[in-house]
């Protein structure tokens, strides 16, 4: 116990409060979620005496309890915190608490809690720590005791973060997708029984569950109250929501998420330990934007995080794909540097033997019959131009026609009675293996250092499919340490290079999660560059990483993953908001359009400290297909809002729309921004008040008419955008 009495303590910061009851053998939560205040000896004691439950007919005959550590001698019988065995035995944990820390401080704190268990023969630590943008991390480690009496081998088969949940949360919102449709939200009642997303790809998946929230019934961008999950690993992983019939303690319902660990993925010998990667919890009675806004103050406080002007990028996959011709190159370089570009990415199609997607994944070496003298020309010429320069890879794959393959076959992670099928014609690299692990990284880190590197596309194409790792008593299954070695290289490298900027690519947005972003700048979202699904994905990218490190790019007019065709216009806007790039084959573009290019590159420029810091907010429309999002400044005094229709309107139009994080009681300057050229509508004239709005001046407006009362819209048609910009003035 702590200093020898048991004792109640609250973590506190920006409105969440955590209260832990640390009274008997295994602590409880008492509560999570709205700051109850300065926690005194009453209220402490109140919340302890309401929180024990009945005891239910054909139930224990005590209370049920869930406990930080939830189990079964409890009365549990949900998913538990710990499951794993010795052989078939100590299959029944009984945590005890042994002693606790608890820190406070202005911008909340921690509980540490080490619990031992004779039955299991394991010590395990669960720390709580409440940061100052209100978000609540666990982590939870066990480590195999080997002064135990049975110490031996221990199995473990699970290790969860679970938090209970009051009975008001009914309903559930989280993700799925597809390669180019990542992160489409899907919603269910939180009914009966466990509901549970497990990831077993190697990687979250372009299907992750990603953000797990749990609310009150109807809630939105904007209004609700709403509990959020997320497990930051880059690995396999499993989120659950579960509810039974009697309930969780005295509350209704639980959340909770840990990684799915393989059968005999983890055997902890005596003295090992255990770290189950990261769970992030957060509460916001303000809606989804609430929960969003949490996730990215945490983020912006990091001490790597970006901290200079996201430069305009290009990346040349989509412009010449694997068609690498110095001259060619240099043109597009001319054209990028007249239109305001200030990184160029050489993607795909450099290195030895890779002359289309078949071949070379693991030679990270220059090919020298199509870059004679290496990369230096082309380099030099970027950086004449006045621009940075960035090189893509694949670290963690392995081409089988390549010379690394062809010289270690049992580098490759598979089963020794062979590999199954290639995905995007290639197979995974054991990188946990230290000799592969070194080989690649001295690669990369040669061509970094060589070249001067500003900047790694870090790609990530295929599943792992039977990730086993040929190892000494046979194929063990290497996803935990295949992730730990990756988190390892990144370190290393950054370590290496502390200038070196890495963006996260998997396929497009295949690896999304706040594990591989503590290592990495940028994530780019999807391969798609469609700007109508682009809109979708990145809106609920949004919900966990802010603007600056989502990449968005300017693609071709039809687009090359959906053949889709959409106005220039109306791809610039979306690429705005957010790390804004160009992904098209400059060389191709009409002057009139390279001049619009550019004078969206210069609004870039002009906007990106605000598009870069501010809060991200979002409309709740009734109308699926349109969306107003907006970037309000940290003070209020600026916002950029794009008005945008998917598809055609059911309605003739909008209505009084409200633009969300406004201030009701100032006045606003609002101006519709036509750097991007024209937007094409579906009416016969805009609204009244558009005609003013257009104008250099723009138009004046309290904000209790546009936050509060709402203005009319443009009804736009489909695949068209209006950015406002609005300045506050009072």
């Amino acid at each position: 116990m702590l200093n020898g009495k048991a004792t109640v303590h609250a973590l506190r910061a920006a409105g969440v409060s955590l209260v832990v009851d640390l009274t008997g053998a295994l602590p409880r939560v008492l509560h999570w979620g709205v700051d109850l205040g300065p926690l005194d000896p009453a209220t402490a004691a109140a919340l302890c005496a309401t929180s024990v439950p009945a005891v239910l007919n054909n139930s224990p005959d005590v209370p049920r309890a869930f406990s930080v550590w939830p189990t079964e001698q409890d009365g549990w019988a949900g998913t538990p915190a710990q499951a794993g065995n010795r052989g078939g035995t100590a299959t029944t944990p009984r945590p005890r608490l042994v002693d606790a820390a608890v820190e406070h401080d202005a911008e909340g704190g921690r509980i540490a809690l080490q619990l031992d268990d004779v039955v299991a023969g394991t010590r395990a630590r669960l720390e709580y720590r409440l940061d100052a943008a209100g978000v609540l991390s666990a982590d939870l480690s066990i480590e195999n005791d080997s002064d135990a009496a049975s110490a031996g081998p221990y199995l473990v088969d699970g290790l969860r973060a679970l938090l209970p949940l009051p009975d008001r949360a009914t309903e559930l919102l989280d993700f799925t997708g597809k390669w180019c449709r990542e992160r489409a939200p899907q919603r269910l009642p939180f009914a009966f029984g466990t509901y549970a997303r497990r990831a077993r790809r190697g990687k979250p998946g372009h299907d992750s569950p990603y953000l797990l929230a749990a609310g009150t019934a109807g809630f939105g961008f904007a209004h609700g109250e709403v509990w959020g999950m997320h497990l930051a690993w880059s690995g396999d992983g499993e989120y659950l929501a579960e509810r039974l019939p009697e309930g969780a303690g005295v509350l209704s319902r639980v959340i909770g998420a840990g990684e799915l660990l393989r059968s005999g993925e983890l055997i902890l010998q005596p003295g090992e330990r255990y770290d189950a990667p990261t769970v992030l919890f957060t509460w916001s009675d303000r809606g989804l934007d609430g929960v969003s806004a949490r996730f990215h103050r945490r983020l912006r406080a990091r001490a790597h995080h970006p901290g200079t002007p996201r430069p305009l990028l290009l990346n040349t996959w989509e412009a010449v794909y694997f068609d690498h011709e110095l001259d060619r190159l240099v043109e597009i370089a001319d054209r990028a540097a007249e239109a305001g570009v200030e990184r160029i990415v050489l993607d795909d199609g450099w290195f030895q033997g890779r002359r289309d997607a078949t071949t070379g994944l693991g030679d990270w070496l220059v090919d020298e019959t199509v870059w004679p003298d290496g990369l230096g020309p082309f380099v030099e010429a970027v950086r004449a131009r006045g621009m940075q320069f960035g090189l893509w890879f694949e670290p963690e794959m392995i081409s089988p026609d390549s010379d690394l393959a062809r010289a270690h076959p049992d580098w490759v992670l598979a089963p020794r009675q062979g590999a199954g099928a290639t995905a995007r014609n290639q197979q995974v690299l054991d990188i946990a293996n230290p000799d592969a692990y070194h080989l690649v990284l001295e690669r990369i880190s040669t061509l970094v250092a060589e070249y001067g590197i500003d900047y790694l596309k870090w790609d990530h194409n295929r599943d792992l499919m039977e990730p086993v790792a040929r190892r000494n008593g046979g194929d063990r299954p290497l996803v935990h340490a295949q992730t730990l070695a990756l988190y390892r290289m990144l370190d290393e490298l950054r370590s290496r290079h502390p200038k070196l900027e890495i963006e996260t690519c998997s396929g497009g947005g295949g690896r999304v999660d706040l594990g591989i972003l503590d290592r990495t700048d940028r994530v780019w979202a999807s391969d798609c560059n469609d700007p109508v699904e682009r809109a979708r994905i990145e809106r609920w990218t949004r919900m966990l990483v802010p603007p600056e490190l989502i990449g968005s790019h300017v693609g071709a007019h039809r687009s090359h993953t959906t053949s889709r065709e959409t106005d220039l216009s109306f791809r610039l806007a979306v690429a705005l908001t957010a790390h804004a790039g160009i992904e098209t084959d400059l060389t191709a573009a009409t002057d009139d359009d390279l001049r619009t290019i550019t004078a969206w590159s210069a609004l870039y420029r002009e906007l990106r400290g605000l598009l870069h810091t501010g809060d991200v907010v979002n409309a709740d429309l009734a109308d699926d297909d349109a969306m107003l999002t907006g970037i309000v400044a940290p003070g209020g005094e600026r916002a950029l809002f794009t008005w945008a229709r998917l598809a055609t309107s059911p309605d003739g139009q909008s209505g009084r729309v409200r633009f969300p994080g406004l201030d009701a009681g100032a006045r606003y300057r609002v101006r519709v921004r036509t750097e991007l050229g024209p937007v094409s509508r579906h009416e016969a004239s805009d609204p009244a008040w558009i005609e003013e709005a257009v104008s250099d001046a723009g138009i004046e407006l309290p904000g209790a008419v546009l936050a509060v009362a709402g203005v009319p819209l443009p009804t736009l048609n489909p695949q068209q955008a209006l950015l406002f910009d609005v300045k506050r003035l009072a």
